[in-house]
């Protein structure tokens, strides 16, 4: 344990949401305990301030670390590139470095089928998710380069294998997977590596994803071989912790799939 202390890490999405029997509910929240536990301060960004307070108040207490939370919400009509430069610019006032950027969030309408999906539900998928990861990696690349640091990009099985009812979505998940394996390319002389997860989590959006859309969920959300669906910490970000220590540094560019068996491919 530790093996993170000093070192600060901004998570987009990284606020805490609960399901329905009390439980974690957030992939970024799971990350961002996983990476407390190792000693790093947070920059944890998202749309809702009570989600982000509560995040910064938890992990705070329990970890004895820093958590700076950002309200920031890339959409379609905002000055986006401003908005995350100034999310860089705080992380570095508050901490003086940056040395992990995970583009975890992302909104979309999953469940419209392709024929009924609107430009506008295009867009909230295609701005949270692909422009976003676009203006986070841009702001913050010159302060990786400086401590060769490591970008982890959050992709989905959605794109890999065309879900119903996911278009937006998977889409922007692809464009995403083809920009990280752009920047490994481009950033592996500064230092920087770049790589994806797709994970399958048991979260709060999963769960409102069944309430609002039980066809398209169905058609979509397997139970894995494993025979769980994965914990936010222990099993997604116990390994975003991993691909950003020295042990994987050689590795970059790839897609590694957390789904417990279901996201096999050739």
């Amino acid at each position: 344990m530790g093996t993170l202390k000093g070192k600060t890490a901004i998570i987009t999405g990284g606020g805490r949401a609960v399901l329905s029997d009390g439980s974690c509910g957030s992939i970024g929240y799971g990350i961002a305990t996983a990476y407390a536990k190792e000693g790093a301060n947070l920059v944890i960004t998202g749309r809702n301030v009570k989600k982000l307070t509560d995040a910064k108040e938890e992990l705070e207490e329990k970890y004895g670390i820093r958590v700076l939370p950002v309200q920031a919400d890339i959409s379609a009509g905002a000055d986006n590139e401003a908005l995350a430069e100034s999310v860089a610019k705080q992380a570095m006032d508050a901490f003086g470095r940056i040395d992990v950027l995970i583009n975890n969030a992302q909104a979309s309408a999953s469940g419209v089928t392709l024929a009924d999906h609107t430009t506008e539900q295009f867009d909230l998928a295609v701005y949270s998710g692909l422009y976003a990861t676009f203006h986070y990696m841009k702001a913050c690349y010159p302060y990786l380069k400086e401590t060769k640091g490591a970008v982890i990009n959050f992709a989905s099985g959605a794109g890999l294998f065309g879900n119903y009812g996911q278009c937006a979505y998977a889409a922007a998940k692809e464009g995403i997977r083809g920009l990280t394996r752009v920047a490994a390319t481009e950033w592996g002389p500064d230092g920087i590596n770049v790589n994806i997860v797709c994970p399958l989590a048991w979260t709060a959006q999963l769960e409102n994803f069944e309430k609002a859309y039980p066809e398209a969920f169905k058609a979509n959300v397997k139970m894995p071989p494993m025979g769980h669906y994965g914990d936010v910490e222990k099993e997604i970000g116990r390994v975003c912790v991993q691909l950003a220590s020295p042990d994987f540094k050689f590795m970059t560019g790839e897609t590694i799939t957390l789904e417990g068996g279901l996201g096999q491919r050739p």
